[in-house]
């Protein structure tokens, strides 16, 4: 069956993610996917909403994240048929790697991927839980392209609007699937 014109109402998953004032930090407002995580139906209606939006796009990988992404993206390939590929932090993975270093808030960080993760053209979904500022997709999306990978879109489950993270993407499917005003 194709799912790619099933409509899915993601708005009912809000009301199973918990808000945490003052997490990490005061004035931060946390969303907290892992009240969303524990329920099943809410749990495989996220999962199901994001494959739907990619169902018909020919994916061969789907890239989760460290650590979030692993979450989402195991599941999102099962859904698709496609491979599964962790994008991790320096020095976890134990074969030749790919490194892309970016800029934080306060200093900096990277992340790897292993070299032979992605053939040149393989069409690949990025999947996160969360789009704020963008700076860790942007940086998963050079390691993509140095791998020789296109980016066939861009997956959350939760976008920040207000930070406007999307914006580092023109041209890019971004796909996201609850939206937070601020």
């Amino acid at each position: 069956m194709s799912m790619s014109n099933v409509a899915i109402d993601c708005e009912p998953l809000k009301a199973l993610i918990r808000t945490v004032p003052n997490f990490p930090k005061p004035g931060i407002l946390f969303y907290d996917i892992t009240t969303l995580l524990k329920d099943k139906k809410g749990f495989a209606m996220l999962i199901d909403a994001l494959a739907a939006h990619y169902f018909d796009r020919n994916i061969d990988l789907v890239l989760g994240i460290e650590a979030r992404g692993f979450i989402f993206g195991p599941a999102l390939a099962y859904r698709l048929n496609a491979g599964f590929v962790p994008v991790r932090k320096p020095k976890k993975l134990p074969s030749k790697t790919a490194r892309v270093t970016y800029d934080l808030e306060y200093g900096a960080d990277s992340l790897e991927i292993h070299l032979d993760a992605i053939e040149s053209g393989q069409r690949v979904v990025v999947v996160d839980d969360l789009l704020a500022t963008g700076g860790t997709m942007e940086a998963t999306v050079k390691l993509v392209r140095q791998l020789g990978g296109e980016i066939a879109g861009l997956a959350f489950a939760v976008e920040l609007d207000f930070l406007k993270g999307r914006e580092r993407f023109e041209g890019l499917d971004v796909f996201s699937l609850l939206h937070y005003d601020e």
